[in-house]
C-alpha cells in the first residue's frame, strides 16, 4: 500500500480505538499503538517536521472527536430532570410527537417521542412513549397527549438480557412514559414514512406476511419491516441475515440494473440515473450505517468510473469510513456498521486473491465456474467470523452452502421487489389494484421458495454452533490467527498463526465446560442457570412467554443449544409449554397448584440434580458437581438463595 493508504488506515484506527475504549487500560493501548504507528510510517516514508506535526495534530483531532461525539448527555430540559424520587409515582401529562413508527406487538406499542409539553412545562428531550394496552400502530409524525408516569429505563441485570436503559440512552433518550392511552392532537405528513409503511403494507396484503414481508425487507431492510420471529430466526440461522438488512448487495443490484439501462445515453444521463438510483435507497432504506456506508462508497466508484479513472476499493472503503465516523463517531459501536465494514473489507481484500486460488486448485472446468460464487461469501464470513463470535456467540456452519443455494434467487427477487415498490408507489391507486396482483404472484411464488429453502436450511443437524460469548482477548486471537488467511500478502504466517487459533478454542472450551451457577433477576423474574462440564439445567420463576424467550437467551448465551432439564415454578407454563419444550429435553412445571416435583421426586443428569427438601413447602436442594445450594420460593413466586439452611 501507499502512504495515502496507510494514512487513511491510521486515521481509521484512531477514531476506532477512541469510540471503542471503555476503560484506562484500553486507552494505554490504543495511545502506544497509535505512537509506534505513527513512529513506523513516519520513519517507512520520511514523514519528518511539519508532514509529523500535521499528522498528529490529524490524529489529535479524531481523537477528539471520536470522544466528544460518542453519546449525548441530557440537557437542563431534558425530562429525566423530571422523574419523580423514590416511590412517589405522580400522574403527568405530556406532549410530544413521534419519532418513527410504533407498531403494535403483544398488544403494547413503543415509539420515541419528542417531547414539547410536560404537565404544562416546556422541555426539549426525548423520553419512550409505552402504550399497554395498544390496539392501533402509532405513525411517525403524530402528535400525542397522553396521561401516565414518567420513569427511568430499566438497567439489565446481566449482559446477555436486554438493556433498556443502554438501547435508550444510544438514540439520546433516558425515560420512559407508561401510559394505557394516547390522545391523537395532529398528523404531520411524513411522505418518506408513508412511503414505506405503503409498500411493506401492500406487499404483504398481496404476497402474504412472510413472502410480503420477506420482499419488503429486500427494499426497506429489516429494520423497516415487522418480519416473524421464525422467520428472522431461520434467516440468522442459514446464515443468510444479510438478506433482510438494506446493504451494498441491494444497491449494487439496483445500480447496476439502472447502469445496464442507461449503457446507450450519454454520461451525464448516466450519472444522474445512477444518483437517483442510489437517493432513492437511501430515501426508502433510511440512514442505517450499512445503507450511508453502501451509498457512498456507491457514489465515489461511480463518480471515478465516469470519469475513466480506476477507483481503488481499498482507499474508497477507508475513506468512506472515515468520514462516516468523523460524522457519527458513535457508528463505530453499531453491530450494523462493524458487520458492513468487515464484510466489505473481505470483498475488497480477499475475494479475489481466493478466487484465484480456488481456480488453481480446482481441476474441473465445471468447478472453476464456481469460483467466484464461492469467493464471496467464504471472504465475507472470514472477515465477520470474529464478529459474530463476539457479538452473538454463535456461528451458521452451512453458511457458505446455503448463500451458494440462495445467491441465484436473492438477486432477481431483490430487483423484482424494487419495482415492484416503485410501482406501487407511482401507479393510481385504481391501476394497482388490476396490475399489481397480477405482477407481484410469480414473484410471491419465488420469494416462498426462498423461504422454504431457508426454513430448510436452518433446521441441518448442527446448523447453528452455539460458542459462547467468549472474552474480547480471545476475540482478538482469533482475528490474528484468520488474518494470514484473509491477507495474501500474510501468507507466510497461516500455518504459524495456527497456535493463536487454538489457544483461543481451548479457553473458550475451558469456559464452555466450567462448572457455574448463577441466579439472574430481572423484570421481576428470576432464572437461575447451574452449568456442568457442558451440560446445563434451568429453574425459571414465571412461565409466560417472555420469561422462555429470555430463558433461551441465557442459555444460547453460554452456548447450550438444548438443556437436560427445566422446571417452571408458574402454572403458566402450560400456556407457552411449546416455547419451553424446545429449550430441554425434560420439563417439569407448576400444574392446579402442584409443584414440578413432589416429596422424593428428583430431576437429575450427570452433575446435575434438583429436589425437593422433605417437609418445607417451596424449598429446594439443587447439587451441582455434589455441592448444595438450598433454594427457597417465595409466595409471590421470587427465587432466591435460602442461607437458613
Amino acid at each position: 500500500m501507499n502512504v495515502a493508504l496507510w494514512l487513511v488506515l491510521l486515521m481509521l484506527a484512531t477514531q476506532l480505538g477512541a469510540a471503542l475504549s471503555q476503560a484506562t487500560q484500553h486507552w494505554c493501548v490504543v495511545l502506544v499503538g497509535l505512537a509506534a504507528a505513527v513512529l513506523l510510517i513516519c520513519r517507512q516514508f520520511s514523514l519528518f517536521r511539519w508532514k509529523l506535526f500535521v499528522l498528529v495534530v490529524v490524529l489529535g483531532g479524531l481523537l477528539l472527536r471520536s470522544l466528544t461525539g460518542q453519546a449525548a448527555t441530557p440537557t437542563p430540559l431534558d425530562p429525566l430532570q423530571f422523574v419523580p424520587s423514590g416511590s412517589d409515582q405522580i400522574p403527568l401529562v405530556i406532549e410530544g410527537r413521534a419519532l418513527a413508527d410504533a407498531p403494535v406487538r403483544r398488544e403494547r406499542c413503543q415509539a420515541l417521542l419528542q417531547v414539547n409539553h410536560l404537565s404544562g412545562q416546556v422541555l426539549d428531550g426525548r423520553t419512550e412513549l409505552v402504550v399497554d394496552p395498544c390496539h392501533q400502530m402509532l405513525r411517525k409524525g403524530a402528535s400525542v397527549r397522553a396521561q401516565g408516569q414518567l420513569v427511568t429505563p430499566a438497567v439489565a441485570s446481566h449482559p446477555l438480557l436486554p438493556n433498556p436503559s443502554k438501547r435508550l440512552a444510544a438514540r439520546g433518550c433516558w425515560t420512559q412514559f407508561r401510559t394505557k392511552q394516547v390522545e391523537l392532537i395532529h398528523q404531520d405528513h411524513t411522505p418518506l414514512a408513508d412511503g414505506r409503511r405503503r409498500i411493506a403494507t401492500r406487499f404483504q396484503d398481496l404476497a402474504g406476511e412472510h413472502s410480503g414481508g420477506l420482499l419488503a425487507a429486500l427494499v426497506l431492510g429489516g429494520a423497516q419491516v415487522e418480519l416473524s420471529s421464525e422467520l428472522k430466526e431461520a434467516f440468522r440461522v442459514a446464515g443468510l441475515s444479510h438478506a433482510l438488512a438494506a446493504s451494498g448487495f441491494h444497491l449494487s443490484v439496483l445500480l447496476g440494473a439502472t447502469l445496464a439501462l442507461t449503457r446507450r445515453v450519454g454520461t451525464p444521463l448516466r450519472l444522474a440515473a445512477g444518483v437517483g438510483a442510489m437517493a432513492v435507497f437511501l430515501a426508502l432504506a433510511g440512514g442505517q450505517p450499512s445503507v450511508v456506508r453502501a451509498v457512498l462508497m456507491g457514489a465515489a466508484v461511480l463518480l471515478i468510473r465516469e470519469r475513466g479513472s480506476r477507483a481503488q476499493p481499498l482507499g474508497v472503503l477507508l475513506s468512506t469510513l472515515v468520514l462516516m465516523l468523523l460524522v457519527n463517531p458513535s457508528w463505530a459501536r453499531s453491530i450494523g456498521f462493524q458487520l458492513s465494514a468487515a464484510a466489505t473489507a473481505g470483498l475488497v481484500l480477499s475475494s479475489q486473491p481466493l478466487e484465484q486460488w480456488f481456480l488453481q486448485r480446482c481441476p474441473h472446468p465445471w468447478l472453476r465456474l464456481l469460483a467466484p460464487a464461492v469467493s464471496v461469501p467464504v471472504a465475507a464470513l472470514l472477515w465477520t467470523l470474529p464478529l459474530q463470535i463476539l457479538h452473538f456467540g454463535s456461528v451458521p456452519l452451512y453458511s457458505l452452502v446455503s448463500n451458494l443455494i440462495a445467491a441465484p434467487l436473492l438477486a432477481p427477487l431483490t430487483l423484482a421487489a424494487m419495482i415492484l415498490a416503485l410501482l406501487t408507489l407511482m401507479l393510481p391507486t385504481a391501476i394497482a389494484a388490476v396490475v399489481m396482483p397480477v405482477l407481484i404472484w410469480p414473484v410471491q411464488q419465488l420469494a416462498l421458495f426462498l423461504i422454504a429453502l431457508v426454513r430448510w436450511m436452518s433446521t441441518w443437524p448442527h446448523a447453528q454452533l452455539l460458542t459462547g460469548h467468549p472474552q474480547p482477548w480471545v476475540v482478538l486471537l482469533v482475528v490474528l490467527a484468520l488474518l494470514p488467511w484473509a491477507l495474501p500478502s500474510l501468507q507466510f504466517w497461516r500455518w504459524r498463526a495456527f497456535p493463536m487459533l487454538l489457544l483461543a478454542t481451548l479457553m473458550q472450551a475451558g469456559v464452555q465446560l466450567s462448572d457455574e451457577v448463577m441466579l439472574v433477576q430481572q423484570w421481576g423474574r428470576q432464572w437461575l442457570l447451574a452449568r456442568h462440564q457442558g451440560r446445563a439445567a434451568l429453574m425459571s420463576s414465571h412461565g409466560d412467554l417472555l420469561s422462555c424467550q429470555l430463558a433461551q437467551q441465557l442459555g444460547h448465551g453460554y452456548g447450550h443449544q438444548r438443556l437436560d432439564w427445566l422446571v417452571v415454578m408458574d402454572p403458566v407454563a402450560s400456556e407457552q409449554i411449546d416455547c419451553w419444550t424446545e429449550l430441554a429435553h425434560t420439563v417439569r412445571a407448576e400444574h392446579q397448584g402442584q409443584p414440578p416435583l413432589l416429596p422424593g421426586q428428583r430431576l437429575q443428569s450427570p452433575g446435575l440434580m434438583l429436589r425437593p427438601l422433605h417437609g418445607q413447602d417451596r424449598r429446594w436442594n439443587l447439587r451441582v458437581n455434589g455441592q448444595s445450594h438450598r433454594l427457597k420460593q417465595s409466595s409471590g413466586g421470587a427465587l432466591r438463595w435460602d442461607h437458613a439452611g
